[in-house]
């Protein structure tokens, strides 16, 4: 199934990411052999007019022509921003017969982290994430780190009070690695795009169809 050259390495194609679930929009391409670059932006609400203009600006010298897939962050994270990147990042790959990553804004930020030895075991990581929801309530996730694999999810992006959340990690068997995660998450597309090339070496090829955000609450007015 992978006898293609290009499956083990996209050379001349690229990976293109995109984090527009904070109001800190981030951008990144690769072709993971030396052209590498990211870029962000603190647009605020701006980013829903400001989007496309910053992607088409960033995207030169390459052409839409030489992407391969493109990752997309699919939340949690603010409701309209999420949806945009999410439908921008379809649009493009159904027109360009692509594949679309949607990677969780948490498991990019988990694999952003260092590694951090004393809690390390056997190369893997736990790392347990926090992120402020609407209405009181928290994003939780938790990970395990693997530098040559990548992220294994130990549980899952939930919404949930902060109680709940504090039983879960009192309950905890393992030692972790807490991590508040903000509000500005754009610096983490280049994780958004190493996750995905992961994925993309392993052989998947998502349709852009099955590319769903994560919003974990419904949207109220003004978010």
């Amino acid at each position: 199934m992978n006898s293609n050259p290009q499956d083990e390495t996209l050379v001349k194609k690229y990976g293109l990411a995109l984090h527009t679930a904070t109001p800190e929009l981030g951008l990144a391409i690769s072709n993971f052999a030396g052209d590498s670059r990211c870029q962000t932006w603190n647009l605020g609400r701006s980013l829903a007019t400001d989007l496309h203009q910053h992607l088409v600006e960033f995207m030169g010298p390459q052409i839409w022509a030489d992407l391969a897939f493109i990752a997309v962050a699919k939340g949690p994270g603010g409701f309209t921003g999420t949806r945009m990147g999410m439908v921008t990042a379809r649009t493009l790959a159904q027109q360009l017969d692509i594949p679309v990553f949607a990677i969780s804004t948490l498991a990019a930020v988990a694999w952003a982290q260092p590694p951090q030895p004393p809690l390390s075991k056997g190369g893997l990581l736990s790392i347990a994430l926090q992120m402020p929801a609407q209405r009181g309530q928290l994003f939780g996730a938790v990970y395990s780190v693997n530098s040559n694999s990548g992220l294994t999810e130990l549980f899952p992006d939930t919404v949930m009070t902060a109680e709940s959340w504090q039983e879960k990690l009192e309950s905890w068997e393992n030692s972790y690695q807490l991590i508040e995660v903000g509000s500005e998450l754009g610096w983490s597309v280049s994780s958004v795009l190493e996750l995905a090339y992961l994925e993309w070496k392993q052989g998947s090829r998502p349709d852009w169809s099955g590319a769903l955000p994560f919003y974990g609450q419904h949207p109220v007015k003004g978010h």
